[in-house]
């Protein structure tokens, strides 16, 4: 799926620190399309942004499927900038052949060797401008900056109990930063 030319391009979380679901989005006229991310999809720190209210999520979240792989791209001709976003197809685990492993036998090296793909994952391709990727960036930066604090010594995520901190040789670690 393409939007050619996106009109809106935001990022997202719902939920309690800790417990958040992260979501982009993008809408191009009435075509819109939601796609479930990872915190470390979402941004990392660019600067200030523009005020979040201006780039929250719409209804409805209802994502189309988990994203695996984001790429990045500029089309200098268009002058813009494109998001390529893959699903995360997970393989299934396939059962190992139950053989008596006692017998050896030769192997025919010219037998075809079977190749193992799995499902062709989908793929979405957002065009937009410098100023909305930019924006993008920041805002999502500014999202995942929401979670809880992070310990000044091992940069884990500290629970408002606190936590067992690996760098201070598991001494407890105050909520603070």
């Amino acid at each position: 799926m393409d939007l050619e030319r996106v009109d809106r391009i935001t990022a997202g979380a719902v939920g309690e620190p800790g417990e958040r679901t992260f979501f982009l989005q993008a809408r191009e006229g009435d075509r819109s399309i939601t796609i479930l991310v990872e915190k470390e999809q979402v941004g990392r720190e660019t600067g200030e942004g523009p005020p979040s209210d201006e780039l929250g999520l719409e209804p409805p979240l209802e994502p189309l499927w988990r994203a695996g792989r984001l790429s990045i791209g500029y089309a200098e001709e268009r002058d813009l900038m494109l998001l390529e976003i893959e699903e995360l197809v997970e393989l299934e685990d396939e059962p190992e052949d139950e053989q008596d492993e006692s017998v050896d036998e030769p192997e025919d090296e010219t037998a075809p060797v079977a190749e193992t793909e799995g499902p062709e994952p989908d793929r979405v391709r957002l065009w937009a401008t410098r100023e909305q990727m930019f924006a993008l960036a920041r805002h999502g930066a500014a999202v995942a900056e929401r979670g809880r604090p992070r310990c000044r010594f091992c940069g884990n995520p500290i629970d408002p109990e606190g936590h067992m901190c690996p760098a201070m040789n598991g001494h407890r670690e105050t909520a603070e930063r």
